[in-house]
């Protein structure tokens, strides 16, 4: 057989573990042709394009980013491009695509696939909002570098009697905001899925000033929001792909924090250090499995699916359940967190 594959929107550590083992699974085991697509769908769309062999993908295992390079393709021009890239796919003597990406890349996937083109989709995103796998790569990686920063970030903040906001990513969800904040013991979280109370989240700090402590720390998701009306707040717009462009919610709230409680706030935005580099050994290991089990699907001829975890066990999923919703943090989540608004 002939693959394609192809990685598209953010980056995310793991997505050459995946790229190495559709590779070793395909080329070594099944005898079978491996070509990555540049920069994601566009790669498709104008055919351009590298033969992965067994030298190609050798080393990279261990690296963040991705060797094919991603991009993110407006949706109206891949609609538009649906016909041009059936004919690359022809033209290329293609048997399958294994698109690996998140809710963008797999709503796309969705897109060929229902437009006749055999496609397996692999799940990534370090926001971990794919709602049929109970996990995707990459998260791992990022919680694990937001907490090492709080960490180290509570030292500083001490010494200068200061509150810290630290805003880490995540979109719509607060799962790496929920973790991270969590492992390293933040004195308070505020997430997406719940508009926060300012006269809460000040009176907490607050109360701890009061108590004798020298520093706060409140962790922030990117898309965080709160209760309307409650304080002055910037929305953001949108960007030319659709996707919301977040305010700046840490440098929001540091500002009405120290206006409220006359203590020293700053804004720390963590950004992409969450996405780059050397990925745990948890995510190399589930980018190496979801990549075998999409190349076994595709000799089975599961098209219109993508692999997802359940337990411990790797399940093929239908494409329109994966972006039909968001995996967003349940409501009993925020108990055992103690400190979420």
């Amino acid at each position: 057989m002939r693959i394609g594959v192809l990685t598209s929107g953010g980056d995310c550590p793991g997505l050459n573990a995946v790229i190495r083992s559709v590779v070793h699974r395909a080329v070594v085991d099944h005898g079978d042709e491996v070509i990555g697509f540049r920069d994601g769908w566009k790669g498709l769309l104008e055919c351009d394009y590298l033969k992965l062999d067994l030298d190609a993908v050798a080393g990279i295992l261990a690296r963040g980013g991705t060797i094919l390079g991603s991009s993110r393709v407006q949706p109206s021009h891949l609609r538009d491009g649906v016909e041009r890239a059936k004919g690359h796919v022809e033209e290329l003597g293609l048997d399958a695509i294994i698109p690996i990406g998140g809710e963008g890349t797999l709503k796309a996937a969705r897109l060929m696939s229902d437009n006749g083109l055999p496609v397996v989709g692999v799940p990534k995103t370090i926001d971990n909002d794919i709602a049929v796998t109970d996990v995707t790569f990459g998260f791992d990686t990022a919680v694990g570098v937001a907490t090492e920063a709080l960490d180290r970030l509570k030292t500083t903040a001490e010494s200068h009697q200061r509150v810290l906001v630290v805003e880490v990513m995540g979109r719509h969800t607060g799962w790496i905001a929920l973790h991270s904040g969590m492992a390293a013991g933040a004195h308070a979280i505020v997430v997406p899925e719940r508009p926060f109370d300012i006269e809460e989240l000040a009176a907490r700090v607050g109360d701890r000033f009061e108590a004798g402590k020298r520093f706060a720390i409140v962790v922030a998701a990117e898309g965080a929001k709160p209760q309307p009306g409650s304080m002055e707040f910037d929305e953001g717009g949108k960007d030319i792909y659709g996707h919301e462009r977040f305010a700046g919610i840490a440098r929001q709230l540091s500002v009405e924090l120290e206006a409220r409680l006359g203590k020293e706030a700053r804004p720390v935005i963590l950004g992409h250090v969450q996405r780059g580099g050397t990925p745990t050994a948890y995510d190399r290991v589930l980018a190496t499995r979801f990549g075998w089990h999409a190349v076994e699907a595709v000799h089975r001829g599961e098209f219109g699916k993508m692999t997802a975890l359940r337990g411990t066990d790797i399940v093929m999923v239908p494409l329109a359940e994966a972006v039909e919703t968001l995996k967003t943090v349940p409501e009993e989540r925020y108990a055992e967190a103690e400190c979420v608004l």
